[in-house]
């Protein structure tokens, strides 16, 4: 890919250097039948072969059955096993707790950092690493779980925005219908990735280009509420505060 366009080799390099710089023998993936998480998996694939790629399809009460219709369309195109748990047995062991709060906020952090502890159970019981799926936009914008879905052994697309991940899904071949899907993380019916942020993909990121050209000064309404975004997601970006000895 030339231009501005992501570039495959690289990722691919990294993926392969994280992978061979320890004892690991291969990837877990959490697959949400997105477009993020079908990259980072194709991604991985490219890097190390799908016998060393094992995705996981963690679905919730909410969980809608496209989704899980998506997965397999992504596992059955990149030939990769996929081992699918409910975590709504979990999340309702949960609702047992004292004061109990029913929030799709709360419920929603509950969930990604549930899926996540499954993924690190089972990288570490096979010997392998855990894939993120974070890009660049969610990350800048604290579009994502603390603990939950940015924790990861490898970030493979954290350096793209949004719409480059898009582009790069078509590079690679992905299934048209996973390219078109909206997006949506998936925490409760009906719930879209854009509604909730208030804007389109296509406008965040042409004001985070906009930003990082202009020295992180906004200069248009779109780009102030960017901004305003990002400063309010910075916690979510740096280590926990301690005094250093």
């Amino acid at each position: 890919m030339t231009g501005n366009s992501p570039d495959p080799d690289s990722i691919i390099t990294l993926l392969q250097d994280v992978l061979t710089s320890g004892s690991s023998k291969g990837f877990v993936i959490g697959l949400s039948g997105g477009i993020d998480s079908a990259v980072a998996a194709a991604l991985c694939v490219r890097a190390v072969g799908p016998d060393m790629v094992q995705g996981f399809f963690l679905p919730s009460a909410v969980t809608s059955s496209e989704d899980a219709a998506d997965v397999r369309l992504i596992a059955e195109s990149l030939h990769i096993p996929v081992m699918t748990i409910s975590i709504g047995p979990i999340i309702d062991q949960y609702r047992k707790m004292p004061d109990f709060i029913e929030s799709s906020y709360l419920v929603g952090n509950l969930m990604a950092r549930t899926r996540m502890t499954i993924l690190y159970y089972y990288a570490n019981q096979m010997n392998r690493l855990v894939c993120g799926t974070s890009n660049y936009t969610e990350y800048l914008l604290g579009y994502c779980t603390k603990f939950g879905d940015n924790a990861a052994d490898v970030q493979p697309i954290m350096h793209l925005l949004k719409t480059q991940v898009w582009d790069l899904a078509r590079h690679l071949g992905l299934p048209q219908k996973i390219i078109e899907k909206t997006p949506s993380a998936g925490l409760w019916h009906n719930q879209t990735d854009e509604d909730e942020l208030g804007m389109t993909y296509a406008v965040i990121d042409e004001a985070i280009t906009n930003l990082e050209k202009q020295e992180w000064k906004p200069k248009s309404p779109e780009e102030q509420r960017v901004m305003e975004k990002i400063h309010r997601a910075g916690h979510k970006q740096r280590p926990a505060p301690h005094l250093k000895r």
